[in-house]
């Protein structure tokens, strides 16, 4: 954004009103002084609250007031000529767009969250009302009323899914997708399954709806921001790298990132479909075992 020139009684208000991340005040006769010789100072206000902005902003500052004082002291601007210039090519987003990442890394975020809350609280609302006890007393075993949840809500999360990506995604923001719609909806598949299975777990171990949304929190949290989606896992250190190979959304992310960004194939994220059926399989044999001690 162009800097807007304001005066001094101006920037607290504007700061206040968040109007403006930085405020710099340059002093009367900061020419005359610079000129002189006299060192004079530049005071730059900055909203800590934007934190992002802040930590690198005043070094951004500092760099162009520093560049374009030494230009104006030496009367001309000097240009760096570099031995070696590099051609930058931004590939599967060439324009850098922040929203194509951001759109398809929403709708990750939101199956693993739908499928973990929705099958737990259906399970918590139907304990709550008594209907559990009225499917004691008909002729269903456990097992059946486990994949009449899991398979009940995991296909409202599915469908959802398919309307986020092909109404959404691709129609309204005109997000292009460069791999294959269907091999996505497979792998959202068997992660829904995982990530419902986990939320049946977790409804199981609470007694209230409050005491669920306050386990939730702190499992989806660590799931969402160690799983590779907001931050790359190549950032964190190699022994929460290795122990979140363990989350099924871990490998969803990896999955669906190679595939709706760079068109990746079933010869590349087969890996991952696997770890997702084993992990899916692990989950919904403990929940299960979990889920008839519930019901006893």
């Amino acid at each position: 954004m162009p800097p807007k020139p304001i005066a001094q009684p101006e920037m607290d208000l504007r700061m206040d009103a968040g109007l403006d991340t930085f405020a710099r005040d340059i002093p009367p006769d900061f020419q005359r002084d610079l000129l002189a010789g006299r060192s004079p100072t530049i005071q730059l206000n900055i909203d800590a609250t934007r934190m992002s902005q802040a930590f690198t902003g005043g070094g951004y500052v500092q760099s162009i007031v520093n560049g374009e004082i030494e230009e104006f002291l030496a009367h001309h601007r000097t240009e760096t000529r570099l031995p070696v210039e590099i051609d930058l090519r931004a590939r599967f987003n060439p324009e850098l767009d922040k929203g194509w990442f951001g759109a398809i890394n929403e709708m990750i975020e939101s199956i693993t969250m739908l499928s973990v809350i929705l099958t737990g609280a259906a399970l918590i609302r139907e304990r709550e009302h008594g209907t559990i006890e009225h499917l004691l007393v008909m002729p269903v075993t456990a097992f059946e009323i486990m994949v009449g949840k899991v398979w009940s809500m995991g296909l409202v999360v599915l469908v959802a899914t398919a309307f986020c990506l092909v109404v959404v995604i691709q129609g309204l923001l005109a997000v292009p997708i460069q791999g294959s719609v269907t091999l996505f909806m497979v792998a959202a598949g068997l992660d829904i399954f995982a990530m419902t299975c986990l939320g049946l777990f977790l409804a199981t171990v609470t007694g209230s709806m409050p005491q669920f949304a306050l386990l939730v929190m702190m499992v989806l949290m660590p799931l969402q921001l160690l799983s590779g989606g907001v931050t790359p896992r190549e950032n964190m250190p190699e022994i929460i790298q290795t122990i979140m190979y363990a989350a099924p959304n871990t490998h969803f992310v990896i999955l669906a990132q190679a595939v709706l960004f760079r068109g990746a194939g079933l010869a590349v994220v087969w890996p991952q479909l696997a770890a997702l059926a084993v992990i899916g399989l692990l989950l919904f044999a403990f929940s299960l075992q979990r889920f008839r001690q519930f019901l006893r």
